[in-house]
């Protein structure tokens, strides 16, 4: 059995660090056969944190990636990584080229700046309260205030994938399909929000449903929520609901929630270009 390796990465942020941590998560998941034992340091805005910072790279040695606007800190990191030998990248540096050599201006050093309490942010803030609220069939009087509205059997993803769409600004409530229980009546009369089925193969569901049985309360029937023939009957009656409403939908038995995010994104940009045509 091959041995799999590690690596040290350092994520040195004046920020968050979300940026960096997901550049770096993206750039390791490539590499199957290595792991990156992640050392984040966010907020680093003066000498003394930046002093913390380079004792634990020098005590751990190994990638470097920044992203310090502040031009003496930043300078100081690469110095100090070169001297111990730790190969050091400016994630936003070549972007700022970009941007410099298109737009023909100087950058403005402000770190989080892409933070900053505008109406972006509480739009996302109104928008992941609303979601929260409107979880698993809650509220559905309000459901013509929501973007997006996804609907699904158990163990579709649909609370997790919600919750990522809020965090980028999007309302969106979702209604679990049950066997025998119909979908609320208001949802016959909605115009605003788009409806999207989410799906997956019985064998995935009932995977997902096996590993939750240990939670359910002792009066749950256990037997049908996770019998693989009533399980691909449920699938199929929420597939042919999803098909006779004329609702999209996707499957998500090999999606991650951002990929099924994404993709409820552009068809949430067709579903309002649509709307402004008809208006």
């Amino acid at each position: 059995m091959a041995t799999r390796s590690f690596f040290h990465l350092h994520l040195v942020s004046d920020s968050t660090g979300e940026t960096l941590i997901m550049a770096g998560r993206a750039v390791a998941a490539q590499y199957p056969a290595v792991s990156a034992l992640e050392h984040i340091y966010p907020l680093v805005r003066s000498e003394r944190d930046l002093d913390r910072t380079i004792a634990e790279i020098e005590a751990n040695p190994g990638v470097v990636l920044y992203t310090l606007v502040e031009p003496e800190l930043a300078e100081r990191l690469e110095r100090s990584c070169r001297e111990m030998g730790a190969p050091v990248l400016s994630v936003l540096q070549p972007i700022f080229d970009l941007f410099k050599s298109y737009l023909g201006t100087e950058v403005m050093v402000k770190p989080g700046a892409q933070h900053v309490l505008n109406a972006d942010y509480f739009r996302r803030i109104d928008a992941l309260n609303y979601t929260m609220m409107h979880d698993d069939g809650l509220m559905p009087t309000d459901y013509e205030e929501a973007d997006v509205l996804l609907l699904g059997v158990s163990r579709t993803s649909k609370t997790p994938t919600s919750i990522y769409l809020a965090h980028r600004g999007v309302k969106t409530a979702n209604i679990p399909l049950v066997p025998g229980v119909p979908l609320p009546p208001e949802v016959e009369h909605l115009k605003n929000p788009l409806i999207v089925g989410l799906f997956a193969s019985p064998e995935r569901i009932v995977q997902i449903r096996e590993n939750r049985v240990l939670t359910l309360s002792p009066h749950h029937d256990v037997d049908t929520y996770t019998d693989r023939m009533a399980v691909a009957e449920e699938i199929a009656q929420s597939r042919r609901l999803f098909s006779q409403r004329g609702w999209p939908m996707i499957d998500v038995t090999r999606r991650s929630i951002e990929e099924t995010a994404a993709a409820i994104q552009g068809l949430l940009r067709a579903h309002r270009r649509a709307r402004i045509v008809e208006t």
